[in-house]
């Protein structure tokens, strides 16, 4: 049985961490192909329902979830787009991050492609936390770490 001080309020749990982007073939590339997630489910979701939940009239969107291990990813690309946005900075208030758990950090940064700008080489915290962050083809800033 689970500790009731510990368990969350109404059954909350967390379900997937949801990204909007642009190309969802280039997106799922880099997550699949680059990072190693899989692919769980691919669908598209259109409709009155879907227009009033997300708040614009006449929108469509195609989804992709995928595993990384405890968690999943939502990839979603609507139809029509909005207007992009400015990529945000880890400092700046409502910036945000995916961050993924590697068992090496240098091997995985030596094989990235070359499409793929780090923030920077590969850097040890005062925490001991080896780690460096990336962008997704939509400048989504990917922290990837050994913790």
């Amino acid at each position: 049985m689970s500790d009731p001080q510990r368990s969350p309020p109404n059954g909350l749990e967390a379900h997937h961490t949801g990204l909007t982007v642009a190309d969802l073939d280039r997106s799922v590339e880099f997550y699949a192909g680059v990072l190693g997630c899989t692919v769980e489910s691919r669908f598209s979701v259109s409709g009155d329902a879907f227009e009033t939940v997300v708040g614009r009239d006449g929108v469509s969107g195609r989804f992709v979830h995928l595993n990384s291990g405890d968690s999943r990813i939502e990839l979603v690309e609507y139809e029509p787009a909005g207007p992009p946005r400015e990529p945000t900075t880890l400092p700046q208030p409502g910036g945000s991050h995916l961050a993924f758990s590697v068992d090496d950090v240098d091997a995985l940064f030596e094989g990235l492609p070359d499409r793929i700008d780090p923030l920077s080489e590969p850097q040890t915290t005062d925490s001991g936390t080896r780690l460096v962050f990336v962008r997704d083809p939509d400048g989504n800033l990917i922290e990837l770490l050994e913790a």
